[in-house]
């Protein structure tokens, strides 16, 4: 296990930059997730850790080390990928024990650790197995575990998860949290699935356009986005953004009223409010009013959808609540559960209701 630290580190090809002087310091046996859509510079960044990838600028500490001179084979981590990386004519226990066995290691000592790491993702039965006999799920615990038998000081993840299907993705969620609480070892890991972020992570990195936008814990994250980028890509669905103007502590919008601000009047402001902080109530009634635009059962609660202008609003209402599409409705919100954002910066301003 190991401290990471990034100091200033940045990437740019062709003048073009992919990550711009990010600083981190990820503690030992911390669980850091790297969350952005496609093209933020998260895979960079941690390419850039395991030394596929030379930084621009900046350092990469691993322990006491400065590593940005050490190849990625003397660097003491180990990668899962999004494809498996199998050897497809290996049976598992070979694919297992291959990191051990092309570092010269004696069966005497790579047999018991191969078991060891086959006993921690629970494929003891499939040792015998080929890949091809596996499911997805049984495939990526074997890659796992040929990063587990090295006993890395530093695993780093990038997108392990994304080939699965989405029963299989929530049941490995649960495992590798599980597993990291036992292990303890320092992970990094790369995805843009926002509910793999809040689900397993000890903090969240959120990038954007090659750069940082906020590092915090998921439950800072989620309620205190730093920006509009933020608190449109976390939650699912994700939160309602509002352009209006704020006078006299009232927020105006087109079909939208909420009163008991104390902020100063400005003339172009974004409220954001989360559907589960909004209730349907009826018509006329409520800080939103309008037409059901659409509606969406998902089981534990009923989506309901109103169309103001160019944008769909949704509230999170209960399981039985039914609606038809036209139907006249209202939603109710109070403004304490209120995000104000500034409409130039698209920072959050610092809320203070009556």
């Amino acid at each position: 296990m190991a401290r990471v630290q990034l100091k200033n580190i940045s990437k740019a090809w062709r003048g073009v930059a992919a990550v711009r002087e990010m600083s981190l310091d990820i503690a030992d046996g911390e669980f850091l997730v790297l969350l952005g859509p496609s093209g933020c510079g998260k895979t960079t960044t941690m390419r850039m850790v395991a030394g596929l990838e030379e930084p621009s600028g900046g350092e990469v500490w691993i322990g006491e080390r400065c590593v940005n001179e050490l190849e990625p084979k003397d660097r003491d981590v180990a990668m899962v990928f999004q494809s498996y990386g199998l050897y497809p004519n290996m049976t598992v226990r070979e694919n297992i024990a291959f990191p051990l066995r092309i570092r010269g290691l004696p069966s005497a000592q790579v047999d018991p650790a191969v078991q060891r790491a086959a006993q921690q993702v629970e494929l003891t039965d499939y040792l015998d197995r080929r890949p091809k006999e596996l499911s997805g799920g049984q495939r990526q615990r074997v890659a796992l575990a040929r990063a587990i038998v090295r006993q890395p000081a530093v695993f780093l993840m990038d997108e392990p998860l994304s080939n699965l299907d989405a029963k299989l993705r929530v049941s490995m969620r649960s495992y590798l949290k599980h597993l990291h609480h036992t292990l303890g070892v320092t992970t990094i890991y790369v995805t843009h699935d926002q509910i793999e972020a809040m689900t397993l992570a000890d903090r969240v990195v959120v990038m954007s356009k090659a750069e940082v936008q906020q590092i915090g814990t998921p439950e800072a994250i989620y309620n205190q986005p730093a920006n509009l980028f933020v608190a449109g890509f976390i939650g699912s669905p994700p939160m309602n953004l509002i352009e209006g103007r704020l006078r006299a502590g009232v927020f105006e919008a087109p079909g939208v009223r909420v009163a008991g601000f104390t902020a100063p009047d400005a003339e172009r402001i974004v409220l954001g409010v989360r559907p589960e902080d909004m209730r349907v109530v009826a018509p006329g009634q409520g800080q939103v009013g309008g037409e059901i635009f659409s509606f969406e059962l998902t089981g534990d609660s009923t989506l309901a959808m109103v169309r103001l202008g160019s944008q769909v609003i949704t509230a999170r209402a209960a399981k039985d609540h039914r609606a038809r599409i036209g139907e006249a409705t209202g939603f109710a919100f109070e403004a304490s559960h209120c995000h104000l954002f500034d409409g130039q910066t698209q920072n959050r301003l610092p809320l203070a209701c009556t």
